[in-house]
């Protein structure tokens, strides 16, 4: 019996649940055989919220580590069962964990992500694969973002100038210029869903804007938007990478004390329009001639027929179009990082990262 399946574990900045895979690679191909998705509970949900804008104690952080562990061993659990395949089928996990901060700046650089690849190992019985970031860290690198270099592996096209959209939390994109591998480069482009489900959150008890519709109601405040694109995160140069201790409420409400009284649903039209227009002006420097979104933002269809409008001429199509569900994506990519690692293959891209050069990442947990 060939273990020859990975298992992929991700948890975005969109802090809302776990994507579970079970995939098989074959050089530029792959075969998804399972997936699945296990919601938080709410008030882990709420705890990791608070802890992310650096609202806890130390007791806190290690008790959701060790909860988050628990839940993504449950996860992992949930899909062999699901899938018909024995845990001896498995070769590895790769997990990403939950990030709590990421402050890949400054004098003491970190991303720090929760849910203790321990209590995987040993719950599943399945070598575990963790901790992807700081390797790239040490290096020199911004550790984000790293799902690129699956991107290049599976996406990459000799005929055709491809740009990758992820729309989670934060948005990113990966540019993979036609025949051109050693030409790849990606990074954060700023905020993807985190500022609508914040300003959602706030306001209606929702934590997120089921299909844009809310937003819908509203109208683009310019001022407003003008505003917020000054924000020196978007005229910085790559790389940079980004996260939600630096695109959250409070960063709205520090614009909005600017402007006086707004509707709310005009705000949240306007914070829309923000995630539309960081990625357009970034896509705007590719030659790209399509670009497959993936990442929870892809089952917004006001957002994507805005995206879609601002990029003119270019074709705007899902990940489904290469292959592959918009949901599974970053789950996989954690699974064949995972692979890359237990084969002794570098997972990072330093023209993506900053990194000094390329390094295997992870940290190997044995069941």
């Amino acid at each position: 019996m060939a273990a020859d399946a990975w298992l992929g574990l991700m948890s975005g900045t969109s802090m809302d649940g776990i994507d579970a895979v079970l995939v098989r690679f074959e050089q530029d191909s792959l075969n998804l055989i399972a997936t699945s998705s296990l919601a938080y509970p709410h008030d882990v949900r709420e705890r990791l919220e608070r802890l992310s804008q650096n609202h806890g104690s130390p007791d806190e952080l290690g008790e959701l580590d060790h909860r988050l562990g628990g839940l993504f061993a449950e996860a992992a659990r949930r899909l062999i069962a699901s899938s018909g395949l024995e845990a001896g089928q498995i070769a590895a996990i790769g997990s990403h964990g939950q990030t709590v901060r990421h402050q890949p700046d400054g004098q003491h650089p970190f991303s720090l992500q929760l849910g203790d690849p321990n209590l995987i190992a040993e719950h599943t019985g399945i070598t575990t694969v963790a901790d992807f970031r700081r390797r790239d860290l040490a290096a020199g690198g911004e550790g984000a973002p790293l799902v690129p270099a699956f991107h290049r592996a599976f996406f990459a096209s000799q005929q055709e100038h491809r740009c990758i959209l992820n729309i989670g939390g934060i948005a990113n994109i990966t540019w993979l210029p036609a025949d051109a591998p050693d030409k790849v480069s990606g990074y954060d482009t700023g905020p993807g869903n985190a500022l609508m489900d914040a300003w959602c959150q706030h306001h209606t008890g929702r934590p997120y804007d089921e299909d844009g519709q809310w937003a819908a109601q509203g109208r683009v405040d310019s001022r407003l938007l003008t505003d917020m694109l000054g924000d020196g995160y978007f005229a910085q140069p790559a790389p940079k990478s980004t996260g939600k201790e630096k695109f959250n409420l409070a960063w709205i409400n520090t614009h909005l004390a600017r402007h006086g009284e707004l509707a709310p649903a005009d705000v949240q039209r306007t914070l829309l329009e923000v995630t539309v227009r960081s990625i357009a002006d970034e896509l705007a420097n590719t030659e790209a001639s399509t670009i497959y979104v993936c990442g929870g933002g892809a089952r917004n269809p006001v957002l994507l027929e805005a995206i879609t409008r601002a990029c003119g001429d270019r074709k705007v199509l899902s990940t489904q179009v290469l292959g592959l569900d918009p949901q599974w994506v970053e789950a996989t990519a954690f699974a064949w990082l995972a692979s890359q690692t237990m084969a002794g293959k570098p997972g990072n891209l330093p023209k993506v990262t900053g990194a000094r050069g390329k390094r295997i990442l992870g940290a190997i947990y044995q069941p």
